[in-house]
């Protein structure tokens, strides 16, 4: 059992517990409290699981603020173990990023960092330790952890940074607890989780009935609160819920309520929690209205758009896909110029099932959704190999294949769902610049021009850790395609292999002189398709006629 605190921080956990937990009310009503003495009930030492996701989705933010002041007022709680799931923030100042305080956390283990920054570089200056698990894994080891389970044994992130043959997802060099554990079971190896006992659990929902009962009719996705839930209060633990208004007691539907009541120990009322860190409510956001996507508006065309539509051009009829955040995330906008978005199914791992997503920070957030699944059950089916294909964006490619996403430029993203979707997607498509850093290219119809060339090398030779491992998705038969705004390469035996190249640019003078290996070369380099590049549509549901 990883961090495990001493028989008096246990016992100022219960005795919180006992003195605010409505279960010891005749009235058997759950409390209404402010964010600020909600906080002042976690005392130091307690491990701390925080709900949300990036722009805002399911965020607590009342509480995690409320949390922040005390925090620098008073330099209690200290020596926290904080734990989420998923990435909070919009990669600047909001998120987890206002609880980057020295001494609040002796711990962090995340599933993304990148959302919030400031506290990110906390981590790599050693001011607390700092673990990245994959997001799966940790949305379902607060299942197992509700179960009474010690961990779970997946081959999730095997020959990845995770492994502990390699980093063991540690982020930095005071971290030097190993956590993950490889075990061989009939002749396989597999990488052991521990759960972690939470103590304090912050979750948020829309409504929440005079007994606790929640319901999130407003919220965009469920992510993993119910697991989370389940599992603080079945370690003995304190759930406390942001919600924006009560309702009278037994009201709610039960088929609408996610959590119930005797899980909920007191609950904060916001009625101004707004879905995303912009506008209040949208109702389309939340399932409630179809808005209509017949006719939309062409995006320009740029490196971006070329990239997208070259992915576009992997996807079949029928497939059902993750996205990814980044450059990749321009796929869904351009089958739905196309008219083909509803052709194939776009997931994202938040939870959300079909529809248009949002880009950028906001991505799990979008329009015209068809299912929502709790999150560690979107999970399950990524592990198991549901998906037919992933569009997932890289920062480095080294010669052998591999990627990494969790760490470069001297900064700590973390992973989220990457490990999860790329490890186990039957075809992947990795987008991304063949530099970066200032890159300016000029997209025509007869040909491509690079205007000014990016700073950054991001095809280099080897990489000290990866996020995603070449020599396993052979080993898998899995397909691997790199897609750059220049050139497309596929993943061979022979590891990195060029097979198309934009027209106008030239193999030697504009690919190769800027990567930091020399590729190998398929035996007929293509000429990426001339629509790539062309304004209009590409009139790629007539493609997929004739190809068919």
């Amino acid at each position: 059992m990883p961090d495990a605190k001493n028989d008096s921080t246990r016992l100022e956990v219960k005795q919180a517990l006992m003195r605010h937990s409505r279960r010891h009310m005749r009235a058997q009503m759950v409390p209404q409290v402010s964010a600020k003495e909600v906080v002042s009930w976690i005392p130091d030492g307690a491990t701390l699981a925080i709900l949300g996701a990036g722009g805002g989705l399911n965020e607590a933010t009342t509480i995690i603020d409320a949390l922040a002041e005390r925090a620098a007022a008073e330099g209690s709680p200290c020596g926290l173990t904080i734990v989420h799931s998923s990435g909070l923030g919009d990669r600047a100042t909001r998120g987890m990023s206002p609880l980057a305080i020295a001494g609040l956390a002796k711990r962090v283990i995340g599933g993304h960092w990148g959302q919030s920054p400031t506290l990110a570089e906390m981590a790599s200056r050693n001011e607390f330790e700092a673990y990245n698990f994959p997001q799966g894994v940790m949305s379902q080891l607060y299942r197992a952890a509700a179960a009474g389970h010690p961990g779970i044994l997946t081959h999730v992130g095997l020959l990845t940074f995770v492994d502990p043959r390699s980093r063991g997802g540690k982020l930095n060099e005071v971290t030097q607890e190993d956590l993950i554990k490889l075990m061989e079971i009939e002749g396989k190896e597999y990488l052991y989780y521990p759960t972690v006992p939470v103590d304090f659990a912050i979750i948020r929902a829309t409504t929440a009935d005079a007994l606790g009962y929640l319901s999130m009719e407003d919220e965009i996705a469920f992510l993993d609160t119910l697991a989370l839930a389940q599992a603080t209060h079945n370690n003995g633990g304190i759930v406390v819920a942001q919600v924006q208004r009560v309702a009278r007691a037994r009201s709610l539907h039960p088929k609408a309520v996610k959590v119930p009541g005797f899980l909920v120990d007191a609950i904060v009322v916001e009625p101004e929690q707004p879905q995303l860190y912009f506008g209040t409510i949208n109702r389309s956001f939340s399932g409630d209205y179809q808005v209509e996507t017949e006719k939309p508006e062409l995006i320009p065309l740029d490196m971006r758009k070329v990239v997208a539509r070259r992915a576009l051009l992997e996807i079949k009829p029928g497939d059902v896909g993750n996205v990814g955040v980044g450059i990749s995330d321009g796929v869904g906008v351009v089958a739905q110029e196309e008219g083909i978005h509803k052709d194939f199914t776009l997931t994202v791992e938040l939870g959300p099932i079909g529809g248009i997503s949002i880009q950028g920070i906001f991505l799990g957030a979008g329009v015209n959704t068809e299912a929502v699944l709790d999150m560690p059950a979107q999970f399950d089916f990524y592990d198991g190999g549901g998906l037919d294909v992933a569009l997932l964006s890289f920062a480095e490619v080294d010669q052998a294949g591999n990627v990494n996403v969790h760490a470069f430029g001297g900064k700590i993203m973390g992973t989220g769902g990457f490990i999860n979707i790329a490890q186990n997607t039957k075809k992947v498509i990795f987008s991304g610049t063949l530099t970066a850093g200032g890159l300016e290219v000029e997209v025509t119809p007869e040909a491509m021009r690079v205007k000014r060339e990016g700073r950054f090398t991001k095809f280099v030779a080897e990489m000290p850790e990866v996020t995603f491992s070449a020599a396993l998705a052979r080993a898998e038969g899995h397909e691997v395609i790199y897609i750059t705004e220049r050139a497309v390469f596929a993943l061979t035996d022979q590891g990195v292999t060029l097979t198309e190249i934009a027209p106008g640019m030239d193999i030697e003078r504009d690919v190769i002189a800027h990567m930091a290996f020399r590729p190998a070369l398929s035996k007929e380099v293509k000429v990426m398709d001339e629509r790539l590049f062309a304004d209009g549509l590409m009139n790629i549901a007539e493609w997929w006629r004739n190809r068919d």
